[in-house]
Order: C-alpha cells, then structure tokens, then sequence
C-alpha cells in the first residue's frame, strides 16, 4: 500500500509514520532536510506536489498538514495563515487527485471538534448540525469541505474531528505540564466547560482503523468516550502529577492574553465518539486517569 503524508512531521504525524510500512510511504514537506532529521533517510520526502504529475501510484492519501489554531492571538494576519495552512494544500490534494484515472481510494484528511462550537454540557456525536460564525466553527468547516470534494465512487473521504490528543511531547498538554508542574495548575474560568481529548496511541490505531475499513467514511469524531469537564481534567492531572490543585485562571484574564482564541479553552464540547465505536473500534485509554498515567509515567 502507498501512502502519501502531509503534516508527517507535526507530533501526531511523527507518531503516526513509524506505524506505516516505511518503504511505501512519501511525506510532503516544503523543508525536506527538517523532514529527514526529524523523521530519518528511510522515508521519501517530496518538497512539493508539482513533482508529482499524479496521485495515481498512491492509495492512501492522510492530510494532517496545518499551522498550529492555539500558539499566537488571532490577529487577522493569523486567520488568515491558519486557514491558508489547510485549505490550500487540501484544494491541491483533491487537484491531484481529480486529475488521476485511478485515484486513492481513500482521503484522510484532519478537522477538529471547534467545528461544533460551544455545546455547554450537552452530550453530542457526529450527527450534530452546527452553524456558527466563530472562527473555530469557520476554518474547521471550510477545511472539511475542501477534503469532502475528493469525495466520488472511487475515492471515499474520512475526516479527524480531533479532541486534545494527550502526548507529553506535544499539543496542548505539553504546553500546560510547566505550570502543574510547579503547582500553579488549576480549572479554567469555571472549569464546567467539557475537555474532549484523545490518548496519542488512540489516535495513531483510529487512523489505521479507518485505513483498514474501507465502509468507514465522513466525520469521526477522535475524542474518547468519557469526556471530562476541565475541572476533572485539571485535577485528575494534579493528582497524577503529585502537585497541589488550588489555583484557577479566571476568563477575563485568559481572554485578556489571548483574544478570541481563548474560546478554545472556554467553549465547551461533550463529543462523544459514536461512529468509531460503531465500527467496532475500541479505544486503548478510554479513562482519563489512565490516558494520563500512561502518558506522564517520566514525571510521577
């Protein structure tokens, strides 16, 4: 089976590769000497999709490329980069790949659970219908419907509706593990708002699962079956992590640091992963505490 990567060397595509048969596997990366430091000789790096006339030597296509939604204040110039990011190397894919006689059969291409936008604590899977004019809602909307024209008789779309995927050297996590570390961790605003998240290792074998069940197509939401509210989120990691749980970082200041994108950690989404469990996939860490332990055992 051929492969073809976007995004191979963010932290859930260098998790992913080691996973795939290395001598059918090509990464796109605009720096291809970043690529093969980051993810070794064996792999086939192409800087470009202009080398490929193509994509009918391919059978799978997996999307994960895209700047980063959380790591700067959403100023206009940052939107727009964010969108660009996804959108345009999706609409060059699904060029391609209209452009082949004999297509992938199948396009993975990423999103994320903004896309349904602030559900408070209503419970929900991939059935949910949103519309909305936040810009979580916007981008995760437009990139879907990039990757969903790849869609025909041939070629069979699948989309990551992906939580916070827990991995101790990357995402969002890693980013909160300082503060806890020292103590200072606490809730968000509230802290009743839902935290969807994901065990790294959950989302590797998901997007093998949906490799290897070619009846699977359309939204999957790539958030664990028991979603926590931030509170339980922050004190469960306190508790694995041996530190204290007394501090709180109120709205008006996590709005005042980080704009609009504070909605990230303010909106709340109890998604709930119906249709992988449908198809028969079972999840590794579906609890927490156990996501947690097995992710920071270096820091117990």
């Amino acid at each position: 089976m051929n492969i073809l990567v976007t995004g191979g060397t963010g932290f859930i595509g260098k998790a992913l590769l080691p996973h795939l048969n290395h001598d059918h596997v090509t990464v796109l990366s605009r720096n291809p000497t970043m690529a093969y430091q980051r993810l070794g000789h064996y792999i086939k790096v192409i800087s470009s999709l202009d080398k490929l006339d193509n994509l009918n030597n391919f059978d799978v296509v997996i999307n994960l490329a895209g700047e980063p939604i959380i790591n700067k204040r959403w100023s206009d110039k940052q939107k727009q980069i964010i969108c660009e990011s996804r959108c345009a190397i999706t609409d060059a894919l699904v060029k391609k790949l209209k452009e082949s006689d004999t297509p992938p059969h199948t396009f993975i291409s990423g999103s994320a659970v903004g896309i349904y936008g602030n559900q408070k604590s209503d419970p929900f899977d991939e059935s949910l219908k949103v519309s909305s004019n936040d810009f979580a809602h916007l981008v995760c909307k437009k990139w879907e419907d990039a990757a969903l024209a790849a869609q025909s008789e041939q070629t069979r779309v699948c989309l990551l509706r992906t939580g916070i995927v827990l991995a101790k050297h990357g995402g969002a996590l890693a980013k909160m593990l300082p503060a806890y570390q020292l103590g200072l961790g606490g809730p968000i605003g509230n802290g009743k708002q839902y935290f969807p998240w994901i065990h790294l290792q959950d989302m590797v074998k998901g997007i093998l699962f949906l490799i290897k069940h070619p009846d699977a197509r359309g939204a999957f939401n790539f958030t664990a079956p028991n979603p926590v509210t931030n509170k339980e989120f922050s004190q469960t990691l306190a508790t694995v992590l041996r530190r204290p749980h007394i501090l709180y970082t109120p709205a008006w200041l996590l709005k005042l640091g980080l704009g609009e994108s504070a909605a990230l950690l303010l909106d709340s989404q109890r998604a709930l992963p119906a249709k992988l469990l449908a198809q028969g996939f079972h999840f590794c860490y579906p609890e927490l505490e156990h996501a947690l332990r097995d992710t920071l055992t270096v820091y117990q």
